[in-house]
């Protein structure tokens, strides 16, 4: 099954949803302008707020509602799946950074709390961690996905490529100092689950951060089909689902596994 990706590689106004939310209708409609029109368009990680977590309390989205209504309304005017990034969502008393993805006709596929916090930027101190997998399902193929600091921990993309996941959707805020890591992180966790790697990375700055941009759409051999550059722009590329099989099939990683010896 071929899909047409379109990675929304944008800034983020600090501690600014509204602005976040026009800013993402406005290229949410440019991706689509681009030809072949896109299956999928994914946005970055914490794209309503930025990492503005000492105000949380006021800009969170409570349960993802408003994120989830505005990116349905998205989903069903296009009739394309959103892969939505991330945002800051209040549960009860607790804060998470929360993947939201939707399908083409409006309907809710998936919340993926972020399961690894990174410390380097104080998510342990505002936000709670997820403890479900990303799993996911798009024109009946498995997909999941996954939010920056994720990559960094090889078991947790094996975790859900045993399970038969094709294609992993990385969305992140990745600094630009780290760059070689993210893109060295990436080709590497397509290259041991031989599955596609469809990485959507921020531009621009943050009081704090300078942010690397870079998104990749990597192929099951680890060849990266399309790459960003540092500035705002839709990367966008093609991808067989059906590739994955005939890698698969190629170097049969998975039957010559032995996972009793790997505890």
């Amino acid at each position: 099954m071929k899909l047409h990706i379109a990675c929304i590689q944008m800034d983020i106004q600090f501690g600014h949803p509204e602005e976040n939310y026009k800013h993402v209708e406005i290229k949410v409609k440019e991706a689509c302008e681009v030809q072949p029109y896109p299956d999928i368009i994914v946005l970055p990680e914490m794209w309503t707020t930025g990492y503005d977590l000492d105000n949380l309390s006021s800009t969170a989205d409570v349960k993802g509602e408003k994120t989830i209504a505005f990116l349905t309304n998205l989903a069903k005017q296009y009739q394309v799946h959103i892969v939505g990034g991330s945002v800051a969502t209040k549960r009860d008393e607790e804060y998470f950074n929360t993947m939201i993805s939707i399908d083409k006709n409006g309907e809710l596929l998936q919340e993926y709390h972020k399961m690894h916090l990174f410390k380097l930027m104080d998510e342990h101190k505002f936000l709670s961690a997820g403890e479900e997998k990303g799993s996911f399902n798009i024109n009946g193929e498995k997909v999941a996905g996954m939010i920056c600091y994720d990559i960094r921990f090889p078991e947790w993309f094996r975790a859900h490529t045993l399970n038969g996941t094709k294609a992993i959707f990385v969305v992140a805020e990745w600094p630009k100092p780290r760059v070689d890591h993210w893109q060295t992180l990436l080709r590497a966790r397509a290259i041991e689950n031989q599955c596609y790697v469809i990485a959507c990375n921020r531009v621009g700055q943050d009081p704090n951060n300078r942010f690397a941009g870079h998104s990749m759409i990597i192929d099951p051999w680890g060849e990266v089909l399309k790459s960003g550059t540092e500035e705002e722009e839709i990367v966008t590329a093609t991808i067989d689902l059906s590739e994955v099989d005939r890698v698969r099939k190629t170097i049969p990683v998975f039957d010559d596994r032995k996972p009793e010896f790997y505890t």
